[in-house]
């Protein structure tokens, strides 16, 4: 208890949870945005799509399918030097960013084309058949039908990069998820520990409770 309050005391957690939400904002921000980009060509090179075209769907789904499913811990390393080329290091936050983005992009590409595809064909015709071209129609039409599903999409990529963050220590980066393995688990300290848990999950409640209320007040519109 007594390390805990000498934590808090000295700014470590309040440190650790302004870069948590740094790794997040980044990750979410710039990962988010082109994540949508590749999830919407996804959707629309697929076979039938607004702009169909199989050799560009073959390797985005490729890209989509290979770099996702590897373990965030084991990306860091592979991107390593990825990230020494384009940040200039693959260590401390600059590098640890670089990998959420990176896996961010990937995971949120899926999930953007898994939402979008649930628009129904029949409101995208519709559009066409009144003359809009197929720039127009994603942006006009595929997108705000898909916003709801896709709040909630973007809600669950929060709450998967929070949880991202925890291996920031492997590359000598910060955060909550650090700060309790290096005071808590490491030293034997139950207490700080579940500190850094509650603050997350106070985080990751918070942001999914906004994430429902906005979601549903799109789907009833």
């Amino acid at each position: 208890m007594d390390r805990l309050i000498e934590l808090l005391a000295s700014g470590k957690f309040l440190e650790a949870t302004l870069q948590t939400l740094l790794y997040v904002s980044v990750a979410m921000g710039v990962g988010g945005l082109l994540g949508l980009l590749v999830g919407v060509a996804l959707t629309v090179t697929r076979q039938g799509g607004l702009l169909q075209n199989r050799p560009v769907f073959i390797t985005l789904n490729f890209l989509v399918n290979f770099f996702r499913p590897i373990p965030f811990v084991i990306l860091i390393a592979v991107l390593a030097p990825l990230s020494r080329v384009v940040v200039g290091t693959a260590i401390g936050d600059a590098g640890m960013m670089f990998v959420l983005v990176f896996a961010a992009m990937f995971g949120i590409a899926r999930l953007v084309e898994q939402n979008l595809l649930t628009v129904p064909p029949g409101v995208i015709e519709a559009a066409r058949a009144m003359g809009a071209g197929p720039l127009r129609t994603i942006v006009t039409v595929l997108i705000p039908e898909g916003l709801g599903p896709l709040v909630l999409g973007y809600t669950f990529a929060f709450i998967a990069v929070v949880d991202m963050t925890a291996m920031a220590g492997v590359v000598g980066g910060g955060g909550l998820g650090n700060l309790a393995l290096k005071y808590g688990y490491r030293q034997l300290n139950p207490w700080v520990t579940w500190a850094a848990v509650l603050i997350i999950i106070l985080i990751v409640q918070l942001v999914q409770l906004l994430g429902n209320v906005i979601a549903r007040k799109l789907l009833r519109r």
